[in-house]
């Protein structure tokens, strides 16, 4: 027993040693979390916001000045096209018609005179007992009689469509969706025309006014699938599809949005015009692909050694015009792949890889090549321990008083 005593002895010496060493290399070295690289579904989308509005909505107002005499419809009132929704008080329009009326008769008459003095003027010009001149005013006396009946015949046309114009129609079949008069409120129609009623043609087709980034419109295309939420209902999710991208640019405080018009199917009627949408537009959507997180694009080392930086300028390509990100400077958006590069955790120490990437969510990216199922690369750098840390000072040490 006493011949295995010097080698135990040697053995748990050799143990302890190789326990301090390897303390002593963990103290020295840093933490890292990691994520692995899984299969999954990955949906690319740009978002926005925006209004929802009918198709077809009709501002109906008047066309003359007056006194609100009758409304016939009122808020969610369904109407017809021609059907009567307002009248304005056609007491004044009615007495300009009358007196149109008269002018016109006047006119008539006066013109009846003309031509009876024309006739007697040829005839005694034909008998050589009229002058030239005498005859040429009998005429010219005719001719403006004439024109004054088709002034007056205009003044009777006007006042008579200023009278029908007291009674307002609907122009389409629809609903009526505001009002902004009441009985006996006076409108005005000097400089425009108010409006009196707005009436949406089809509640149950409805269209998004959605204000799309610059940034983001040179990947949106008509036909493309869109989701998007409500507050009034924000456990569901309603679909739309892309039915046109305009191009007027809208620019407010040096930010330019481009108006994206999604159309949506409404026939329960839950979504009411002027609800803020919120918008997903779908431009790129795959199945059980190569993806990892975000983070791991972003991660680099806080310091390496030369070897190690040397790897990474390789795994880089060696291009100064590369971001700290992998990404190139001016690369657009609309890319669907790109070199990237990420550090996979290898012998305890991370090592550059360049990978290609395809679509992102904002979460995860696809990965084309440069990595399999199951690696695990580095997403961050954790707090590593100083192994010169100087252990924690007595408080009766040093400066301490003493005591007697």
């Amino acid at each position: 027993m006493k011949r295995f005593v010097p080698w135990i002895a040697l053995i748990i010496a050799l143990l302890i040693v190789a326990s301090v060493v390897r303390q002593c290399r963990n103290d020295g070295a840093a933490n890292y979390q990691t994520a692995s690289v899984t299969h999954g579904a990955i949906t690319q989308a740009v978002t926005a916001t925006g209004t929802l509005n009918p198709v077809v909505n009709v501002q109906v107002g008047s066309q003359v000045s007056g006194n609100i005499a009758k409304l016939f419809v009122d808020f969610n009132s369904q109407v017809k096209a021609g059907q009567v929704v307002a009248q304005i008080d056609p007491a004044l329009f009615q007495a300009t018609v009358t007196q149109a009326e008269g002018d016109l008769a006047n006119a008539q008459a006066a013109l009846e005179l003309a031509k009876v003095n024309g006739t007697r003027t040829q005839e005694l010009f034909a008998r050589k007992t009229s002058s030239q001149a005498d005859l040429d005013q009998a005429m010219a006396n005719l001719h403006q009689a004439e024109a004054n009946v088709k002034i007056k015949q205009g003044a009777l046309d006007k006042a008579k469509a200023d009278l029908e114009h007291c009674t307002i129609t609907s122009p389409i079949d629809g609903v009526v969706i505001s009002r902004n008069v009441d009985v006996g409120q006076t409108v005005a129609a000097s400089l425009q025309a108010p409006v009196i009623f707005q009436i949406a043609n089809d509640l149950t087709k409805m269209q998004i006014d959605a204000n799309v980034a610059e940034a983001d419109v040179g990947v949106l295309d008509v036909g493309q699938d869109v989701d998007f939420t409500v507050d009034a209902f924000p456990t569901r999710t309603f679909h739309g599809k892309v039915v046109q991208v305009r191009n007027a640019p809208i620019t407010v405080q040096n930010v330019v949005t481009y108006d994206t018009v999604i159309g949506v199917s409404n026939p329960d009627l839950k979504l009411k015009p002027g609800m803020t949408a919120n918008v997903s537009i779908i431009v790129a959507q795959k199945d059980n692909v190569l993806q990892i997180k975000n983070a791991a694009l972003r991660y680099r080392p806080a310091e390496g050694g030369p070897a190690e930086m040397s790897s990474a300028k390789a795994a880089s390509g060696g291009s100064p015009s590369r971001t700290p990100g992998g990404a190139q400077r001016g690369a657009g958006r609309d890319r669907r792949t790109s070199d990237r590069t990420v550090y996979v955790l290898s012998g305890g120490r991370p090592q550059p890889v360049q990978i290609k990437t395809g679509i992102s969510d904002g979460v995860v990216t696809e990965v084309i090549e440069g990595l399999k199922e199951g690696d695990r690369v580095v997403t961050a750098e954790l707090a590593s321990k100083s192994p010169a840390a100087s252990p924690p000072s007595n408080p009766f040490s040093g400066g301490a008083r003493r005591f007697p």
